[in-house]
């Protein structure tokens, strides 16, 4: 027994393994190549001038006829791979040869009300366990060698609309999550649980007015102050159905000790309702761990009116300051509203902010000394209210770029510490908003809008771009005709690797911007790429399986991808042995 249990102990996920993600390269435990998301790996055996020579080892199939959209971030560890899927799926394959090990299938009811597609964006692993969201709102925790269920715990109720995509991450033992559901009138919030029971330890609701709670051991609960301050950016009722979801994973950075999560878009989408800046919706907020407390936060677009969600990554970096010379920590963040932002990560100060994107319609920049947008008001949508000029049905109809798709959406950038770059996945595309009147119905949409997505160029959508976070400068792009909906892996061996919707997994010179390789998966590929080592072999890995919320949103723009096939498999490479 003695022996067996040092065994099963050995197989364990620590708190050192989540820690050390970032440079273990034989393991692959956190969304995001380490906590704090960079998504760089420190491998060299797959470079500029090997990189021809990769080829496939397996595929798996997730099989059935549950395929739409696939944007999960596979984990390794242990000679196993754990990925989810479609439907609310998770996996565990032979990470050597893609056989199946188990798999647990999620039963779903009906009535579920995912806003952008059927999607799972990845799980965590922790001691013996490998934990997943559902999107009928719920968090469930498996035994990481059976697939049994060990503990399932209830988020919120989906019949109000809520969700869960975003993978898990690990902090200090407790799974942090957030929720899904910013089109439903829900209200967006952070929660904290032990990763081993799942029981509560904190919630953090990231809307303004709203209590948080601490629990006790007997799961008592116990008021842990208001977040912010109730109607100070939310004059009158709206901020009790406020959305501002914060539905992609959290960050986190060991050296200052703080959980980053971005905030999605205020509900309705109509802002002529809710005067005021709406904390804390489309912002980047920094929580303690232990505490639950928001040491600081960074609203990205105040009073949002196009839904330009803040839930992207605030990826943590050592940025050197061209005025002082000093080296800050900070975070990097390329927001849906089409500016990439540069905050000091210990207080939230803005240092740097640049548009990342060709057109930036709502606003002619960001004011550095204020951190606030500067408005172009007439690329607001118009009120359709009669005291403001509306005929009572429709607001007046204005064109912005970018779309409420966004510059960038739910696809990972990745930063390389050797080069100084952030490689972001860009899409150029505007879109005709205008503004409905609407009144909150607990579990239906929630807009107050309209609109139509169109293409801004017609040779190109997406762009991959190497962006430099001092200057500002856009070093160089490779043009997609699609639009670019995956992640985006770093390696020291000089590439980025990223998939494109019509199925290429590629990689391009991380320097130059020069294409290098690439690989037709079958399907689009809208999940980002990791990589690993064993037995001192190199492997990359993506996800194929095109989908999301691009055939469902995009207007003129989905009309030209309806070519694209759905599909559902992963598939693993290595360099060719000659």
């Amino acid at each position: 027994m003695a022996l067996g249990s040092v065994q099963v102990q050995a197989k364990e996920v620590t708190d050192a393994d989540i820690l050390n993600d970032a440079t273990d390269t034989t393991q692959v435990v956190t969304h995001g190549l380490g906590t704090k998301g960079q998504r760089f790996s420190p491998l060299t055996q797959v470079n500029r001038q090997t990189v021809k020579d990769l080829v496939p080892v397996w595929s798996f199939s997730f099989g059935g006829e549950k395929q739409r959209g696939q944007q999960s971030q596979p984990l390794v560890h242990d000679g196993k791979m754990f990925v989810t899927a479609s439907y609310s799926r998770i996996f565990a394959l032979d990470v050597k040869t893609g056989e199946k090990l188990w798999k647990y299938e999620h039963r779903l009811p009906d009535g579920i009300m995912p806003c952008c597609d059927v999607i799972n964006r990845g799980a965590a692993i922790y001691g013996n366990l490998v934990i997943f969201g559902t999107l009928d709102a719920q968090l469930v925790a498996l035994d990481k060698d059976t697939g049994k269920v060990v503990w399932k715990e209830k988020i919120e109720d989906y019949k109000a609309g809520y969700s869960m995509t975003a993978a898990p991450q690990i902090v200090k033992g407790l799974v942090i999550t957030g929720n899904s559901g910013g089109e439903f009138g829900i209200v967006g919030r952070v929660d904290a649980r032990d990763a081993r029971t799942g029981k509560l330890v904190w919630t953090r609701p990231v809307v303004e007015g709203h209590m948080g709670y601490k629990y006790d051991k007997d799961g008592k609960q116990v008021e842990n102050g208001i977040t912010g301050k109730t109607n100070a950016s939310w004059p009158g009722d709206l901020w009790k159905t406020g959305g501002a979801a914060p539905w992609l994973s959290a960050y986190y950075d060991p050296e200052v000790d703080l959980i980053f999560i971005g905030t999605g878009n205020p509900a309705p989408w109509n802002s002529h309702l809710r005067p005021g800046d709406n904390l804390y919706s489309s912002s980047t907020v920094a929580i303690d761990p232990d505490s639950g407390k928001i040491e600081w936060h960074y609203q990205t677009t105040p009073h949002d009116g196009w839904d330009f969600d803040g839930v992207n990554e605030f990826v943590s970096f050592e940025y050197r300051d061209p005025k002082s010379g000093k080296t800050v920590k900070a975070g990097g963040k390329a927001d849906r509203n089409g500016f990439f932002f540069v905050n000091d990560r210990t207080n939230g100060k803005l240092l740097n902010a640049f548009p990342f994107v060709t057109r930036t319609d709502w606003a002619s920049g960001i004011d550095l000394k204020t951190g606030r947008p500067i408005y172009k008001d007439q690329n607001r949508p118009g009120s359709p209210f009669e005291d403001a000029g509306g005929d009572g049905k429709k607001g007046e109809v204005v064109f912005n770029a970018p779309s409420f798709l966004g510059g960038k959406n739910q696809m990972p950038m990745a930063y390389s510490p050797k080069t100084g770059y952030f490689y972001v996945p860009a899409n150029e595309w505007g879109m005709d908003i205008w503004n409905e009147p609407v009144s909150y119905k607990r579990g239906a949409a929630y807009l107050g809008a309209g609109f139509t997505i169109k293409p801004l160029y017609e040779d190109y959508i997406g762009a991959l771009r190497a962006v430099d976070p001092v200057n500002g400068k856009i070093v160089w792009e490779v043009k997609n005709s699609a639009p670019l909906w995956g992640g985006v892996l770093t390696t020291a061996g000089d590439l980025v690797f990223y998939g494109t919707p019509e199925g290429y997994l590629k990689a391009i010179d991380a320097q130059s911007g020069d294409e290098l390789w690439q690989f037709q998966t079958g399907s689009g590929v809208i999940a980002p790429p990791i990589t690993w080592e064993d037995n001192g072999e190199q492997f990359v890995a993506v996800v194929s399986g095109w989908g999301g919320a691009v055939p469902l949103w995009g207007g003129e723009v989905a009309k030209r991808v309806n070519f694209l096939e759905q599909g559902g498999s992963v598939w693993v490479f290595k360099l060719h042995k000659s």
